[in-house]
């Protein structure tokens, strides 16, 4: 029995409901007729998405521009019989294969990770008996008993509900377990309003219900986020957009020069064999084999970075994104805030005390006008905060480390105000022992409890709940010293308004008293005395409101969009500092505005609420739209395709779902939003150590490129040969452009504006720097070659002379490279002593290349004398004397890059 998705099941009455679904309120379905419907609509769980297979998916990885000269690179080192220099080549292209396959496999795993979240039984009514099933085979129409401690296993529509709470803030964001009842509700209610619906995959924390199942599978709102994240596919990262078009661009100059060279060799008539060499030679010269080696090295080092900051990456490339991110879209519940219920108010005794400390550790204060009160001289504020403490079903439990509770969160949110008064559950609770309970039921909006009073040897029966079902059935209130007085019901409704403004949940606190053992609704209609108030919310997270601070001076705007009440996320977001956050929009809003007026108000308004998955998909769509870089935050199951669809997307690892942390790029391991402003900063290192190494090593590959072209135009000798040039990319590549992944960031890195997602990664200033490196290593290279024969210098010789060029004027120039902007004695000499060690090693290694007979028989080196090592070494001076000089002038006459 397949169900349309588009049946308003909260809006149709039992009777009908029953009569669509076919099937009996005391009999439930016959035996026969849920095998025909599970044939028909198939088993209760999520079609997994096609995807690619596992050989196709490592292929795939091979299908990038920059992998193609790497490869190119290998073949023409393998045609020289280079097997060393081809195999460590091909090995850089194999593990960004392997990194990116795992990467995306892992991307892949959200879906499956959804799937088994219907992996659990049912309790149903078949064939007129109550009997335990598997989830998979619950079909429409199927009677389901829910209890306390359950998982939901489908979506149901409830028929009967006894004191039902359910958690669905993986749902749809609510702090606080949803109240559940069974009246039928308007068409227009929205899905977090829906108390008569049970969604799959929730939590009944509290009650007892009978419902029966209108969707199953695919056919659930779970089923429904499914095919959302299955819809999204993963947009690139900045880095790799940026990566793709540079590798693009420099793969058909590469060819271009490689083919202008060739062809203009044989036009001047030299032989096609010695200018194919000149075109491998030019060709292996341009490509800079150490780039996938430094940009997956200097990730990881982001990674390694990252994670002693408490932000583990799934997903490499995510490390640099983060430093461009634009907007930062965080969830509310457990990210900005803590998710765990405080009450921050107490009214008791005519009197407004404030409380001190969050979260359920039970330390804090309370004051008066600012004033610490001694609560031995408030009898009025401990007998409201008893109220609280015995009318309560939660506990406080603590662990080695934290506390933690059992049961609903307002209830132990009441607990621990009291244990802050120095009224603990346990000793409490056994001088005033429970002789009976009415529960909480929804039409009476309020619970009671029977106490006696062992000291006093009185019964008192203590009540809380909603303002207005406590406020009728009080007759008077207590003064400060616990004595009766009249009952300003007025002053107490002006007071509940002022603190539900605040984003904050009142409850109201009464007593009488009783002289049975057994209390029933009759006995407390009239007659109470009212003892106050306490007001709770889900308090914002201490360092969150500095991190919003932060990523506005970074200029990072920051939105909220959440699933809860538009009261409560207006008041978090002022507490926290959000800028814009005088309205909050509702996800029915959203779907009213036109295209135009919708993409404005993203653009603008900061805080959202009563948001449906779908609806933070859309938004992060429309910021994408809008060219913003986006890092989505979340941890419930209604955020997955939004953080699958997102530049990055951040998951709780506490508090988030398996399904949450698989969607994402990122994972929080102490669920602090702060981390995600630290993680920010490290991102920003990161790109900017790799915009170091890229202008660094383009130089070099420049220099090589125009040294063979000059060559042929000349009609001369090669400079270098192929063999050298890869000796000079691979080993400057691994002992000295590496280093400069290691480098600490910069000061004032969060104070920069996040960089324009248009921007390429060389701007006109490092394109300038890296032409001026590039011809200056071609005047000394080429120069100091000729020279040498004109000095009657073997051909060894003079290549040596210039292969050494290239090594030590790379050498200097890296000094150069410690920083864009400043020289290395602003950032510190000693600051990277990776560097220094990669310097020491690399010269070593060069005297070897020169003087060592294995190393001149394998390369055709020639050892050379102290005069040329003074030329070598004034033509590197020379290079990092006229960069500094333009650093000088940039930061002098130029803009900021």
């Amino acid at each position: 029995m397949k169900q349309n998705p588009q049946t308003l099941w909260h809006n149709l009455a039992p009777e009908q409901l029953l009569s669509q679904l076919d099937v009996q309120l005391g009999a439930g379905l016959s035996s026969q007729t849920a095998q025909s419907r599970l044939e028909q609509a198939g088993p209760n769980r999520l079609t997994p998405p096609r995807g690619k297979g596992p050989l196709r998916l490592l292929l795939s990885q091979f299908h990038q521009p920059l992998i193609y000269i790497l490869l190119f690179s290998a073949a023409t080192t393998a045609f020289l019989e280079e097997w060393a220099d081809s195999s460590v080549i091909f090995g850089v292209v194999l593990v960004n294969a392997i990194i990116g396959f795992i990467q995306e496999a892992n991307a892949l795993k959200a879906i499956n990770a959804l799937a088994q979240t219907l992996n659990v039984s049912a309790n149903v009514l078949r064939d007129g008996q109550r009997r335990t099933i598997a989830a998979a085979d619950l079909v429409p129409g199927d009677l389901v008993y829910l209890q306390s401690g359950d998982k939901v296993p489908a979506d149901l529509r409830l028929l009967q509900t006894r004191e039902l709470k359910i958690d669905e803030a993986a749902l749809t964001g609510e702090s606080v377990p949803a109240q559940k009842q069974a009246q039928t509700l308007s068409a227009a209610t929205l899905l977090a309003d829906r108390a008569n619906m049970a969604y799959s995959s929730t939590l009944v924390s509290y009650g007892s219900a009978l419902a029966v199942v209108v969707g199953t599978g695919d056919d659930t709102e779970i089923g429904r986020i499914n095919r959302l994240i299955a819809g999204t596919e993963p947009l690139e990262t900045p880095l790799t957009r940026k990566m793709s078009q540079f590798s693009q661009l420099l793969l058909w100059v590469i060819v271009a020069c490689a083919a202008l060279t060739f062809a203009v060799g044989v036009w001047r008539g030299q032989s096609a064999l010695d200018m194919f060499m000149a075109s491998v030679a030019l060709a292996v010269g341009a490509i800079p084999e150490g780039l996938p080696a430094a940009l997956t090295i200097t990730l990881a080092i982001g990674v390694s970075r990252m994670a002693k900051r408490n932000a583990i990456i799934r997903k490499l490339p995510a490390v640099e994104t983060l430093g461009s991110t634009t907007v930062i879209c965080s969830d509310k519940t457990g990210t900005l805030t803590q998710n765990q219920m405080t009450v921050q108010f107490v009214y008791a005794g005519g009197e407004q005390f404030a409380v001190s400390g969050s979260g359920y550790t039970p330390d804090g204060e309370f004051h008066a006008a600012g004033q610490p009160v001694d609560l031995q001289q408030k009898p009025a504020l401990l007998e409201c905060l008893k109220a609280g403490l015995l009318c309560n079903d939660a506990r406080l439990i603590a662990d080695v480390d934290n506390w933690r509770i059992e049961g609903d969160p307002t209830e132990a949110a009441l607990l621990v105000s009291a244990h802050k008064a120095g009224l603990h559950h346990a000793s409490v609770s056994n001088g005033h022992p429970r002789l009976d309970a009415i529960p909480f039921e929804s039409q009476y909006q309020f619970m009671a409890t029977l106490h006696h009073n062992l000291a006093q040897d009185e019964r008192h029966v203590y009540l809380k709940g909603s303002l207005e079902s406590l406020l009728d059935r009080c007759d008077l209130g207590f003064s400060a010293d616990l004595q009766p007085v009249p009952l300003d019901k007025h002053q107490l409704q002006r007071q509940v308004e002022i603190l539900a403004a605040q984003g904050l949940r009142v409850l109201a606190f009464a007593r009488t008293d009783h002289g049975d053992d057994a209390v029933a609704h009759s006995e407390v209609r009239s007659g109470l005395t009212f003892l106050g108030l306490q007001a709770m919310m889900d308090p914002p997270r201490p360092e969150a409101a500095r991190a919003i601070a932060a990523c506005y001076r970074a200029g990072i705007a920051v939105k909220m969009i959440t699933g809860d009440h538009p009261v409560t996320a207006l008041a978090i977001a002022k507490q926290l500092g959000m800028r814009h956050s005088e309205k909050a929009i509702t996800g029915s809003e959203l779907e009213n505005f036109a295209e135009a007026d919708y993409l404005q108000q993203v653009e603008h308004c900061n805080v959202y609420a009563r948001i449906a998955p779908e609806q933070k998909l859309l938004l992060v769509r429309a910021l994408q739209a809008k060219g913003h870089v986006v890092a989505m935050t979340g941890d419930g199951v209604n955020d997955a395709p939004a953080l699958r669809q997102a530049n990055i997307g951040v998951a709780m690892g506490l508090g988030g779902t398996e399904v949450a942390k698989e969607a994402a790029a990122m994972v929080l391991t102490d669920d602090h939003f702060a981390t995600i402003e630290a993680a920010v900063e490290e991102g920003r290192g990161v790109f900017d150590n790799l915009v170091k190494f890229i202008a660094w090593t383009l130089p070099t590959n420049l220099g090589e490129g125009l040294v063979i072209t000059a060559a042929v135009f000349a009609n001369v000798a090669l400079p270098i040969t192929p063999l050298q040039i890869l000796w000079i990319n691979m080993t400057t590549a691994v002992l000295l452009g590496l280093m400069l992944a290691f480098e600490p960031k910069e000061p004032g890195l969060m104070q920069r504006q996040p960089r324009n997602p248009e921007q390429p990664i060389l701007t006109r200033h490092l394109l300038f720097r890296i032409c001026l490196v590039g011809v200056l290593l071609l005047a000394g290279a080429f120069g100091l070659f000729e020279w040498e024969l004109t000095q009657q210098a073997t051909l060894a010789k003079a290549r040596t002379v210039s292969v050494n060029v290239f090594v030590f004027g790379e050498l200097f120039y890296l000094f150069n490279c410690r920083s864009l902007r400043y020289s290395m004695f602003k950032v510190g000499v000693f600051s990277n002593p990776w560097v220094l060690v990669g310097v020491s090693a690399m010269i070593a290694l060069q005297l070897l290349f020169t003087y060592w007979p294995v190393m001149q028989q394998l390369f055709g080196s020639a050892a050379i004398g102290q005069d040329e090592w003074l030329l070598i070494l004034a033509v590197s001076l020379a290079i990092y004397a006229i960069v500094g000089l333009e650093k000088l002038l940039l930061r002098r006459f130029g803009r900021r890059r």
